[in-house]
């Protein structure tokens, strides 16, 4: 998947939970990354988030640690 198709998917979380009380935000990001995502596609993410984060909404950034690491 392109990292701009990829950072897109993670800002539309990242929407839908904007307008919850913050911490609730970034565990409700990093909760549908890790119930939905699969692991390729995690790796991808802390690639991007690896090289700045460009273009990633901050509650993805903020939600990275509570995100499961895929194996490598």
């Amino acid at each position: 998947m392109s990292p701009e198709k990829l950072t897109y998917m993670a800002n539309q979380i990242a929407g839908f939970f904007k307008h919850k009380p913050h911490e609730e935000a970034v565990s409700g990001v990093a909760s549908h990354i890790n119930d939905f995502w699969e692991p390729r596609m995690r790796r991808q993410l802390f690639e991007i988030i690896g090289k700045g984060g460009e273009g990633l909404h901050p509650l993805v950034v903020e939600a990275e640690p509570a995100i499961r690491r895929p194996a490598s």
